[in-house]
């Protein structure tokens, strides 16, 4: 599949009548993206193992389509339909080409059978993918009875988005196929495949072997640099089995390589590129990093021979060269690059970056392909055939669109899949804001700012799920689903029918289908949680919500699993000592999420986790791991603000005094944040291992220093103890670390506050 020039589908016609459509239609058929046209009819069809799939018989493309609807059936149901070419029989599923062209379909279900038409393969596949859908409402197996109805369908946007950080974290073949697999499914059909970065090159590059030989490895720090060196690369063979495996679905691969910044593993693998010699210890860092490409006849030679490389794995009309955060110190220290400036008559290191995008940008025309880039490379002009990915929220899309250049919307935080997606301190590790389900089903990709014809130049929208703190590839998915099919019915529904409510009540067949398909979904903004508090007459107050809001929690208190009849929360329950309390959320009757169970005791009451805890700032708060046990799987989760680590306890009962004990670890401060580490706070110690300090409120009086003794030797976690003095009031605790240095730098993983005895 190609993007062709056309942005934004016409869709006034379905718009209007998928309007008229009643909500009650459409929530009951339960396909995502919801359709742009659904007409209900009396009746169902009953699909089961005796049903036949029909394709013309010579018609190679329908015949592949209806043998992958058939897979899905059986991975879904338990059985799998035959597929036959010639003259369709009673009681059918038929596939023909007496339909609407591109990617927009016809599915007609009665109780004879169901017909899927569409001109083109795309349109036959999203057929089939409403069809299989309809047919996997759940997670049951055996026959199903797909209720009558007429569907009209065909996208918003060309472009439909899911972009996938390899450089980072390194994901297996059959992680990403199972990405690609939920794409189709929902009609996302452009997997923007990020492959190189200053931590990792990721793809084999025939002509220079050092790139995946030292680039695609590195040493992490703290603690874990004593481990096997990370890393790991696709093989040109690997990368064409993935862009074969995405093609059969309707889904381009669009490769990235990163230019001129983003580039310390290549230079540290052919240091002649670089305008400094590199830092291979830095590999296994975070943040923005001063390591640029130079600007020698060598290196645009260099880059000549890899894209050539990629354009031969990859089919892609686009090329994705980066572009952005490209700190231009290096280049500002270099002599040679300062008289390449001057001899190109530039203004400053902004047009020599644009020079510099615009000559990789003709390599890629010489073989018919169009570059695309981060909005960065609005910065100092830009060739006239570019086209522009904006991800500093919306101004780039408007500018490059306004300018008369293609765009697609992929706007920092909303479409930034690393930042959590509620407030729980479940969530995985990520970045410390939210951006929920909600919010992204909130995002409108065609920005009001732009009149008719500039809207022609978004080609569409995608959201990004970068890795730098997702370690596993069960938590990248986690942070990508169920956002992405959110993401999946702005892009491709009409405007006029965008319903959250009624895409709410789609969630458990949504969540069901991704299970089918292979992907770990986060149920965490689903589930109950609870806010404890002490009652009267010893007993727990639990209130409970949830992070989406999104149907209701039904709750048992005599041992059961909730059930769809089980007690509705309607307020703060007060439980005693020893009562087991258990909660669900259910939606229309479906469970959603997974059941949570607490038993009430006084640790319940007395025990916070770093993400159950108050940030005292929320500059740069992150969920992050410990870096000492060796196995990922055993690392706990922190909750931090790496430009101020400080937690508070609001509430804490003083009146007694109190024991605090503390499990705290130290882990690495490896993020390239330049100039603002020196604004980090550091706190003089008064022992030679540190103290964790406690005062009352952030700027009130410190009431006690608890030494850090033995643990500040150990990389892991360690306990620490000290009495609190006691106070009549309630007090919100503040809790910070004295150190000598930020790295490494203390965290709480979790505290206790018992009265004292």
């Amino acid at each position: 599949m190609t993007l062709t020039p056309l942005r934004i589908v016409a869709v006034s016609t379905f718009a209007l009548t998928a309007a008229l459509a009643t909500g009650a239609f459409a929530d009951s058929l339960t396909i995502t993206p919801a359709p742009a046209k659904v007409v209900r009819a009396e009746g169902t069809f009953t699909l089961s193992a005796s049903t036949r799939i029909h394709v013309a018989r010579g018609d190679i493309e329908a015949k592949g389509v209806a043998l992958q609807l058939a897979d899905l059936i059986q991975r879904s149901r338990g059985f799998r339909p035959k597929v036959v070419e010639g003259p369709p029989a009673a009681d059918a599923i038929v596939l023909t080409r007496e339909g609407p062209a591109g990617e927009a379909y016809k599915l007609d279900i009665n109780a004879k059978g169901a017909t899927i038409a569409a001109a083109k393969r795309a349109g036959l596949f999203y057929g089939a993918m409403s069809l299989w859908q309809l047919a996997t409402p759940d997670e049951a197996k055996g026959p199903v009875a797909l209720l009558a109805a007429s569907i009209e369908d065909a996208p918003r946007f060309a472009w439909r988005g899911l972009m996938v950080d390899s450089a980072r974290h390194y994901q297996s073949l059959d992680t990403l196929k199972a990405v690609i697999d939920a794409m189709a499914a929902h009609k996302l059909n452009t997997f923007h495949w990020h492959l190189v970065d200053d931590q990792g090159w990721r793809l084999e590059i025939k002509k220079y072997p050092k790139l995946t030989q030292v680039a695609a490895w590195r040493r992490n720090p703290g603690a874990a640099v004593n481990y096997p060196k990370y890393g790991g690369f696709y093989t040109q063979d690997q990368a064409r089995e993935l862009v074969a495996y995405a093609a059969a679905r309707n889904i381009t691969v669009v490769p990235e390589i990163e230019t001129p910044g983003h580039a310390l593993a290549p230079i540290v693998a052919y240091p002649q590129l670089g305008t400094a010699p590199p830092d291979a210890s830095k590999m296994g860092d975070w943040g923005i990093f001063p390591w640029l490409y130079n600007t020698d006849d060598a290196t645009f030679a260099f880059l000549d021979d890899v894209l050539n490389e990629v354009m031969d794995i990859f089919p892609s009309t686009f090329i994705h060269v980066g572009g952005d955060e490209a700190i231009k110190d290096q280049w500002k220290a270099s002599p040679k690059v300062q008289a390449k400036i001057k001899e190109l008559g530039l203004k400053d290191e902004h047009e020599l970056q644009s020079w510099f995008i615009q000559r990789v940008g003709k390599s890629l025309e010489k073989r018919g392909r169009r570059l695309i880039g981060w909005d960065e490379i609005l910065e100092g002009g830009l060739a006239p055939n570019a086209t522009v990915m904006s991800w500093r929220g919306i101004d780039g899309a408007i500018a490059a669109a306004k300018q008369g250049h293609d765009t697609v919307l992929s706007p920092h935080p909303v479409l930034y899949l690393d930042h959590r997606q509620s407030a729980s301190a479940e969530e995985p590790t990520g970045r410390g804001h939210i951006s929920s389900l909600k919010d992204v089903y909130a995002f409108d990709p065609a920005p009001v700012q732009l009149t008719p014809d500039e809207r022609k130049h978004i080609l569409g929208v995608q959201a990004n799920v970068w890795t730098e703190h997702m370690q596993t590839d069960q938590r990248m998915q986690l942070m990508a689903f169920p956002r992405a099919v959110a993401l999946a019915e702005r892009a491709w529904s009409p405007e006029a029918s965008a319903d959250w409510d009624g895409f709410a009540k789609r969630l458990p067949a949504e969540m069901a289908r991704l299970k089918v398909l292979g992907v770990a979904a986060n149920p965490v903004p689903f589930e109950p949680q609870p806010a404890l508090s002490e009652a009267e007459g010893g007993k727990t107050r639990v209130a409970l919500s949830t992070g989406l809001g999104v149907g209701q929690i039904r709750y048992t208190t005599d041992g059961k699993a909730p059930t769809a009849t089980s007690s509705t929360y309607a307020g703060p329950i007060e439980l005693p000592t020893g009562a087991v309390l258990k909660a669900q959320t259910f939606v229309e009757g479906q469970p959603l999420g997974r059941e949570r169970s607490w038993t009430m005791s006084a640790d319940l009451l007395q025990t916070r986790t770093s993400g159950q805890l108050k940030l005292c700032t929320q500059q740069v708060p992150l969920t992050m791991i410990d870096d000492a046990p060796a196995a990922l799987d055993q690392r706990p989760m922190m909750m931090v603000d790496i430009f101020n680590p400080c937690w508070i306890w609001e509430g804490a009962r003083l009146d007694k005094g109190a024991m605090l004990s503390a499990r705290v670890t130290q882990i690495p401060f490896n993020f390239q944040v330049g100039k603002d580490r020196d604004k980090i706070p550091l706190h003089p110690p008064a022992t030679p291992g540190g103290e964790l300090e406690v005062r009352l409120g952030c700027s009130g009086e410190r009431i006690a220093a608890i030494p850090l003794g033995d643990a500040a030797r150990n990389p892991g976690l360690s306990t620490i103890t000290g009495r609190l003095p006691a106070r009549a009031e309630k007090a919100d605790l503040c809790l910070t670390f004295t150190s000598r240095s930020l790295d490494p730098f203390w965290v709480v993983e979790r505290m206790t506050l018992k009265p004292a005895n």
